[in-house]
């Protein structure tokens, strides 16, 4: 019985001993798509916990979970062409962070709410009316694939020196000031008007270019025409065309039927 009972105690210290044990020597669990930064007493360590269950001393070490998965964020802003007109953008920037150094990004930005007010959002204004101020109103229309290209380029640039990848950035909308948009509209009406007018002009010229040639060609003809007619094209002709019958020629006297012998002998 005494052995029994000691068994028992036995089993009993030992389960405690592991409860305790368990309750000094807490697990952290790093769901998917985060990673965690280990700390001693406050201190930022070089390891990174990755996805899973890690154990972790009490008191001693802390862990911050960050987000490594693709963030959005939309943001509004409004720059100055490079004509001096009014631009207002919203962009939508999707980006995530470096899972290799979200120590580095923690210790010295902090949580993602930090890295979005302090870091993104400036950035991303900053940018903008950096690219904005090179092109005119015009060309940021005409050009939105090389405005967004710089946009894309500059910004991959400024947040990878905050540990901040850039997925993609999108020009969501680009509009204008009012009173840029009625010249704009101005300027097409003026412009057709003159495409209009240019066309027309230059209808007129082929018209007349047309008759002009036409003038020639009728000239050539009949010039050709008044040098081939010699007087023995034209006997040849009478010849050919006569129906046999007399023609009578009426004069000052009385009628007259000229005689066949003489015709031809005038031919002749």
């Amino acid at each position: 019985m005494k052995n029994n009972k000691s068994f028992n105690n036995a089993g009993k210290l030992t389960a405690l001993l592991c409860l305790i044990t368990i309750f000094l020597t807490p697990c952290v669990i790093v769901n998917a798509g985060e990673r965690g930064v280990l700390m001693k007493f406050g201190e930022v360590q070089e390891q990174i916990l990755g996805e899973g269950l890690h154990l972790i001393i009490p008191i001693v070490n802390t862990v911050e979970k960050l987000s490594i998965r693709v963030q959005k964020q939309e943001i509004s802003t409004e720059a100055a062409a490079k004509d001096l007109q009014d631009v207002f953008t919203d962009v939508a920037l999707n980006w995530h962070l470096i899972p290799e150094e979200v120590n580095i990004i923690f210790q010295q930005i902090g949580n993602k709410e930090n890295v979005i007010t302090r870091i993104i959002n400036p950035a991303v204004e900053e940018v903008i009316k950096s690219i904005i101020s090179q092109y005119t109103a015009e060309e940021i229309i005409t050009k939105r694939g090389a405005v967004k290209l710089g946009l894309d380029t500059a910004l991959t640039t400024r947040l990878r020196s905050y540990h901040i990848a850039v997925n993609d950035i999108s020009l969501v909308h680009v509009h204008f000031s009012e009173r840029f948009g009625e010249a704009v509209e101005a300027k097409q009406i003026a412009e057709q008007e003159a495409k209009r007018a240019e066309f027309l002009a230059l209808k007129a010229v082929k018209e007349a270019e047309a008759k002009v040639n036409l003038a020639k060609g009728e000239a050539e003809t009949y010039r050709l025409l008044r040098d081939g007619l010699t007087t023995e094209l034209l006997q040849k002709q009478a010849i050919e065309r006569w129906n046999g019958k007399l023609p009578l020629v009426i004069g000052k006297e009385n009628p007259k039927i000229w005689d066949f012998s003489e015709l031809i002998k005038a031919y002749k």
